[in-house]
């Protein structure tokens, strides 16, 4: 009896045993995917830079003393004359104080010579002595006549102040720079050029200059490159370039952000893909192609430049192929994918 019941149990779990488990249900990984465009880059290298001034005066007293007021702010447009900042004139009025003092006894002293010697009381060298001094206390005067006015800093021309380097309170050495002076005139965009992008570059090569503040559809500036530094900065290893305006115009100020391209350089084959689409296969560039099943396969590419918008394909890539522009380290061979737009490339 007891088998009976035992075997009534069983059947119904081995009947379950022999139905097959349904799989679940794979979840498609979304990725951002772009259509490669059908024209070809025609933008070369671009650098990012910042408008200057060709001239930069360095600012500083003559004399050494302690700041007790700043007239200007950075930015500030100032004349030519115009006072800049003061030292305390306390020690250089004391200075010329004694040294007009001086200069009046030396002259009331040769007045008086020049009478005696009149009546031939005294003689021709004790007459030139007083005047000799007399003359060393007038330079003595007007020395410390022109140190006390230099305890006032004027500007040398007109221009604008690109920096303030010192502060009321501060003691300054002669000659210490305190404020950085702009004059008018001509006016250039700083860049880095990496030691990769020099060749072919020489000076007076044309370039075209976007500024940030004039947006994307207003026409670029002219410009050409002025100066390239003979030698790598030790630390960034890129040239220090200048780019000259040639028509600056009224709305470019100083420190504008502004990006450089030259013309020379430009690239008229190729397909511009963002560098996120780039998947490193040991030495070999490739990209992820998105069939139109959704799947993804990999495909090696030859980059022709490397740019701070984006790569430039030369080969193994289409104009109208799908790719993967983002996350392209998630993916594997064969997957399918759930296609999320992310623009097109131009």
């Amino acid at each position: 009896m007891n088998r009976s019941i035992l075997f009534l149990l069983l059947v119904p779990i081995l009947t379950g045993c022999n139905k097959e488990i349904a799989p679940a249900a794979k979840i498609e990984r979304p990725a951002l995917t772009m259509v490669v465009g059908s024209a070809a880059t025609a933008s070369g290298n671009t650098y990012s830079g910042e408008v200057r001034a060709r001239y930069e005066t360095q600012l500083g007293f003559r004399i050494g003393g302690k700041i007790i007021e700043r007239l200007v702010d950075a930015g500030a447009r100032v004349k030519a004359g115009q006072a800049l900042m003061r030292l305390d004139p306390g020690d250089a009025g004391l200075q010329l104080g004694s040294a007009e003092a001086q200069y009046q006894l030396a002259e009331a002293d040769a007045k008086r010579y020049r009478e005696l010697r009149g009546k031939g009381f005294i003689s021709q060298s004790a007459l030139e002595a007083k005047e000799a001094a007399l003359k060393a206390a007038a330079a003595q005067a007007g020395l410390a006549r022109n140190q006390s006015a230099y305890t006032t800093l004027h500007a040398d021309r007109a221009g604008v102040i690109a920096a303030t380097l010192a502060e009321a309170g501060q003691v300054a050495t002669a000659g210490q720079p305190v404020l950085r002076l702009a004059p008018d005139g001509e006016r250039e965009v700083a860049i880095a050029i990496p030691e990769s992008q020099l060749t072919g570059l020489k000076i007076g090569a044309a370039a075209e200059i976007a500024l940030l503040t004039a947006g994307s559809s207003a026409p670029p500036l002219a410009g050409r490159l002025r100066e390239l530094a003979p030698a790598a900065d030790p630390l960034s290893r890129t040239y220090a370039a200048r780019v000259m305006l040639t028509k600056p115009g009224p709305d470019v100020a100083l420190g504008m952000t502004a990006r450089v391209r030259f013309t020379a350089n430009k690239k008229s084959d190729g397909l511009l893909i963002p560098l996120t689409a780039i998947f490193q296969q040991d030495k070999q560039a490739a990209v992820w192609i998105v069939a139109a099943d959704h799947t993804v396969s990999l495909r090696p590419v030859q980059v022709a430049a490397y740019r701070d918008d984006g790569a430039v394909i030369a080969g193994g890539l289409a104009a109208g192929e799908r790719i993967v522009s983002n996350g392209v380290h998630r993916l594997a061979a064969g997957e399918k994918i759930r296609i999320v737009e992310s623009g097109s490339a131009q």
